[in-house]
């Protein structure tokens, strides 16, 4: 169950009212890489893995309702830099109060200007935050990103977190306010947290990589393919071992020649690993193997039921998590 504490969890301020820096933080309110994002995508997320992997469960959850009061703390920070603004838009009956909370003409036009740009934040939300971006486009549920495989989800959610570290990093190069880039500075800082705790746990999948459950094909896994024309760089994205699966780099200096003197890669070998295709295939059925026994074993009914919860007995549910988390 959730259960909403009114206090926020970072007590955020403001000095001024800032309808601009609003409108700009709108981008992590309702925008691709906010916290309503983050928070949704490990809540959906989370379902998924709740009989396999408990733990991470847990973990998802609690991170996915910290996203939803980070969300809360973006939508209060709103709300303040629109001080006045909201009370006087209401004030139908004398226009001028508007002009003069805006300190001037000037200030009302560069007003008007952002509510053509962005006019359901400014005018039909009547200056409230809007489930929107900074530019006025709705939130939406394709900014979800799951694949229904732990290891997989883990690397999005790293991927998430980055995103989102960048953008309150570029949100306070436009504010001079000190109380909103203490906010910032948090909430950036959580995402930071999170990428760890995200990382950790995808530490304690193994194997985790590839992603999923199927091997790579030996033939192609360490082939770099010179794609372009001109001083060719080297790394260790091309020489040496590779940095996961331990193969050696192999470099294809010609890709048109090499692709027509293998009948377009049907002829392709493996050279520089000791992976082979039985190698796979053995591998393939063993991970397949242990992957849905694991998860027949946690989704199993007890008692002729199934039942998402126990309720009462904290202590065996505690028991319960912590046997198969050591299964």
């Amino acid at each position: 169950m959730f259960h909403h504490v009114k206090e926020l969890q970072f007590n955020a301020r403001v000095s001024e009212p800032d309808v601009r820096f609003a409108k700009l933080l709108l981008e992590q309110f309702g925008g691709p890489n906010g916290e309503l994002k983050a928070a949704m995508q490990y809540f959906v997320q989370a379902f998924g893995c709740r009989k396999a992997y408990p733990d991470k469960y847990d973990m998802l959850m609690d991170i996915a309702t910290e996203e939803f009061s980070h969300l809360e703390i973006v939508g209060a920070t709103i709300q303040m830099l629109l001080t006045g603004v909201s009370g006087e838009l209401k004030n139908a009956a004398d226009e001028s109060d508007l002009t003069k909370m805006l300190d001037g003409q000037v200030a009302k036009e560069n007003y008007i200007h952002e509510a053509m740009i962005n006019p359901h934040f400014f005018i039909v939300s009547g200056g409230t935050p809007t489930l929107t971006d900074s530019v006025g486009n709705p939130w939406s549920a394709s900014y979800i990103m799951g694949m229904g495989d732990l290891t997989a989800d883990l690397r999005l959610d790293l991927g998430a977190e980055t995103s989102a570290k960048m953008v309150y990093e570029n949100l306070m190069k436009f504010t001079d306010d000190v109380y909103v880039k203490e906010t910032l500075r948090f909430l950036m800082t959580r995402e930071v947290a999170h990428y760890q705790m995200f990382q950790a746990a995808l530490d304690t999948i193994q194997p985790n990589f590839p992603p999923g459950i199927l091997e790579s094909d030996p033939k192609f896994s360490n082939k770099y393919f010179n794609m372009s024309k001109g001083e060719n760089f080297k790394g260790p994205w091309n020489e040496g071992k590779s940095p996961l699966m331990g193969e050696e780099w192999q470099t294809i200096e010609d890709p048109i020649q090499h692709v027509r003197d293998t009948n377009g890669l049907l002829e392709e070998e493996a050279i520089g690993t000791d992976r082979t295709d039985k190698s796979v295939q053995s591998t393939n059925k063993k991970l397949s193997s242990e992957r849905k026994d694991m998860l027949e074993r946690a989704s199993a009914p007890k008692n002729g039921s199934m039942s998402w919860s126990v309720y009462g007995d904290h202590e065996k549910l505690k028991k319960e998590k912590n046997t198969a988390v050591a299964k």
